[in-house]
């Protein structure tokens, strides 16, 4: 009796401690039942449009028309009604009925006719240049390629793709609290395959769970099963093995050698019959844009590219007329398998590991709150339209030191206005073997692709909360109200609705590791970031929030630049709207900017010239109210266009389409001066913005400080771990763990090589880092922190 009392005295202080810290929790927000909707009076915006300037076609004839009139469906509620019966028993066993009765197409006699392809029948007779038949009996070769092509890909195998659409349909509803997918994008994808064309997807990667997501979602949406190219670095071979039965594709590690070697040459023979095959019968491809998630090094996936240029060759030769493609994105409340600190190395997920991360997702499951995810997908537009016009908007490159050392340095002032030459993702075998225009088509198509799927993509509750929490903003539902209603305003699409007091309580319990909530009188609550790591993880979550905002982040830190010779950063912001800004010396600032921030980082339309990104960051700093027009007497009015006069030249010209000599623009902007807009809203936004690029800028400025620091020569990968650590005892010095990130300190490095601060040579060990002669003066390292710290607001 004595146990019993005891064991019920201690369940019910154990319950007194849950319920207090649960009502601390869910107290404190006040009783205000505001409404929060992801629309702009009666309509929610619109993304994912494609351009309107390399597929006007496209842009025209894809679009579904109804599309504001549908609204969205969660892929992972089935019930009675999708399917076929109806009964007490199908309630309870719809799942396994609706993956029955998912379409699975019969398999092919895919591997007989890669073998009898052109490209490898030349190989295995030894008609190809360095073709592997030569010198070798060409049975031997034969077993070669069934090798090769058995590491690429295996048969479908129907009954394990139903068992495994059970079992993910499950574990989906178990981890995901819904997984939403707009229905007028589905349209619209469905209705480019009523061409007869194959449809390739280019998507982010925002988890490993994306490849297992998007098949099951588009196979429960009627377009059969996807293939899905994977990184051959995220998958031990037993889980590559049973990938490969699911529909996953491998690109063989041969692929990969010189274009000289023997075996190269028939891996990549191989290849390209493959993903002709896979073209030819219109299965649905997948293929990740980005590089796997906790891979540390550029942004845009090598791998991707690699497959993008296949599809693009085969088009260019003939095996198929065109393709259709389609930008997709994957967005998370939070990604279930980022790591809460700093992004490990890259290992192999094995199966035995993906069982464990499932059993521990499903033991969770009632613990914490579930996360929400929304599927997006982009307009489809015709590569071949995109290859076409695309060509006609390249211009001059430079490299980054041709374009800024010079500024740098002090040696010039003028900023060309052409685009800067960077390119961080490395081209493997199948890549190089293309023509050198061919390679940059396929690059700048990625580029392209991968910023409509960013700009697709829905902003979730996490990422505004945590630049609220970061730029340290009190009062917390007013702030997300307003900032909810300021990216809806910029064209972007919000992933939530509901009662603002609820959906801000839901986001806390998601960001509780990372977040305090201190009690304050009168029963209000203080919500403060954890310092250390934490703030790293919050830094990263309002990173995702950066495209909406990015035209006038640029705008503000330009402007923050232009102010910094002329007014200190403390000084009070009545001072700084006393200074007048003219446009042209607004352009110079912007562009220096655009020049030293990684095309990574910006993702800026290949087709939109530098001249035209300028003015519309410009035109977006008048529009948020931060510029106002300076009439300067006797000028004319900035908004009197019926005076204008006539000139000789063409008023009009075709997008893109401007040069220093046939644009008047910069003329005119002579006399166009603006100052800053005193309402009383400017000074807390303006700070907003700039705080926004403050990670990447501060972590370049602490790495110009490192120069006369670091011990050089020394390999990449040793200096940027150098550089690393300095960032993370500086972070515990002055409390900015923003920038203490690992993917910050290797762009900056990177930047830095480009910029001609650090060379490179090669060595036995790898390539070496070493300072150049350049910036070996401490008085030059000074003047490229002074440039850094200059678009900088503290």
């Amino acid at each position: 009796m004595v146990t019993m009392l005891e064991a019920r005295l201690q369940t019910q202080q154990r319950n007194t401690q849950n319920s207090q810290e649960t009502g601390l929790w869910s107290s404190g927000f006040g009783m205000k039942l505001e409404a929060v909707t992801p629309f702009l009076g009666k309509y929610r915006p619109f993304v994912g449009r494609c351009c309107q300037t390399c597929t006007p076609k496209s842009w025209e004839s894809l679009f579904h028309r109804s599309i504001m009139d549908l609204g969205f469906c969660n892929v992972i509620l089935v019930k009675e009604e999708n399917t076929r019966f109806r009964g007490w028993l199908v309630r309870r066993l719809c799942y396994f009925l609706w993956s029955l009765e998912q379409h699975i197409p019969p398999c092919q006699d895919a591997p007989q006719k890669i073998m009898e392809s052109t490209g490898v029948q030349n190989v295995i007779s030894g008609r190809a240049p360095r073709g592997a038949g030569e010198g070798q009996v060409p049975r031997l070769v034969k077993k070669e390629v069934q090798r090769i092509l058995g590491h690429i890909q295996s048969p479908l195998h129907p009954f394990m793709l139903r068992l495994f659409s059970w079992a993910l349909l499950r574990f989906l509803n178990c981890v995901f609290l819904n997984v939403q997918l707009h229905k007028g994008q589905m349209k619209m994808v469905h209705k480019a395959t009523q061409a007869g064309l194959p449809l390739v997807l280019l998507s982010t990667h925002k988890s490993l769970l994306d490849g297992i997501l998007l098949p099951f979602v588009l196979l429960s949406q009627g377009l059969g099963v996807l293939r899905v190219v994977w990184d051959p670095r995220t998958c031990s071979p037993t889980l590559r093995a049973l990938l490969k039965k699911l529909g996953g594709l491998f690109l063989p590690p041969e692929a990969n050698l010189t274009l000289d070697s023997s075996e190269g040459v028939l891996a990549r023979a191989v290849v390209h019959a493959a993903m002709e095959q896979l073209l030819v019968s219109r299965q649905p491809l997948l293929i990740f844009l980005e590089e796997p998630p906790g891979a540390q090094g550029p942004r845009l996936s090598a791998l991707g590219q690699t497959c993008l240029g296949l599809v693009v060759q085969a088009v260019q030769v003939g095996v198929i007329p065109d393709a259709m493609l389609v930008p997709v994105a994957v967005t998370y409340d939070l990604v279930p398998d980022a790591p809460c600190d700093v992004y490990n190395a890259l290992v192999p997920l094995g199966l035995w590991t993906g069982a464990l991360a499932v059993l521990r997702s499903l033991w969770s499951w009632g613990r914490s709150p579930r996360v929400c995810v929304r599927v997006h997908l982009a307009q489809p537009f015709s590569l071949q339209e995109y290859t076409t016009n695309a060509r006609s908007c390249w211009g001059s490159r430079q490299t980054l030191e041709q374009l800024l050392q010079p500024i740098v340095l002090g040696q010039c002032n003028v900023v060309p206005d052409t685009e800067k030459e960077q390119e961080w993702t490395p081209a493997t075998g199948p890549l190089l073997a293309l023509k050198e225009e061919d390679q940059l088509l396929v690059r700048r198509l990625s580029r392209h692709v991968l910023n409509a799927s960013v700009t697709s993509s829905a902003v979730m509750s996490t990422a505004i909360m945590a630049a609220l929490l970061l730029f340290k903003h009190q009062k917390l539902l007013e702030e997300f109200s307003w900032l909810t209603e300021e990216t809806l305003l910029r064209g972007f699409d919000v992933g939530f609705s509901g009662q603002l007091r609820c959906l801000v309580q839901h986001t806390l319990s998601l960001l509780r590791a990372h977040v305090a909530l201190l009690r304050v009188h009168q029963g209000d609550l203080l919500v403060v970031a954890r310092p250390g790591p934490g703030l790293t993880r919050l830094a990263r979550l309002s990173a995702e929030l950066l495209p909406a905002f990015l035209s006038e982040a640029i705008g503000a830190c330009a402007v923050r630049g232009l102010l910094a010779g002329r007014v200190p950063p403390e000084g009070p912001w009545e001072l700084q709207g006393i200074e007048l800004l003219s446009q042209n010396e607004l352009y110079r600032q912007i562009l220096l900017l655009l020049h030293l921030l990684p095309q990574d980082l910006l993702l800026l339309q290949p087709c939109q010239s530098s001249y035209c990104y300028c003015q519309d960051v410009l035109d977006r700093l008048i529009q948020c109210g931060l510029l106002v027009a300076e009439e300067t007497p006797g000028s004319r009015a900035a908004c009197d266009t019926g005076r204008q006069r006539l000139s000789a030249k063409l008023l009009w010209k075709p997008s893109g389409d401007f040069t220093d000599s046939d644009s008047d623009d910069f003329e005119e902007a002579e006399g166009r001066y603006f100052r800053l807009s005193q309402q009383s809203r400017c000074p807390d936004f303006f700070l907003f913005l700039c705080r926004l690029l403050s990670p990447l800028l501060q972590a370049f400025a602490q790495a110009a400080t490192f120069l006369h620091q670091g011990q050089l020569p020394d390999t990449e990968s040793g200096y940027t771990e150098q550089l690393l650590q300095f960032l993370q005892a500086t972070a515990q010095e002055e409390g900015f763990f923003e920038c203490a990130d690992p993917n910050l300190a290797i762009s900056a490095v990177w930047t830095f090589r480009d910029l001609g601060v650090l060379q490179q040579t090669p060595s036995p060990a790898g390539p070496m880092l070493y300072l150049s002669p350049t910036f070996a003066s401490r008085e030059n390292q000074e003047k490229l922190e002074q440039f850094i710290r200059q678009f900088i607001c503290s």
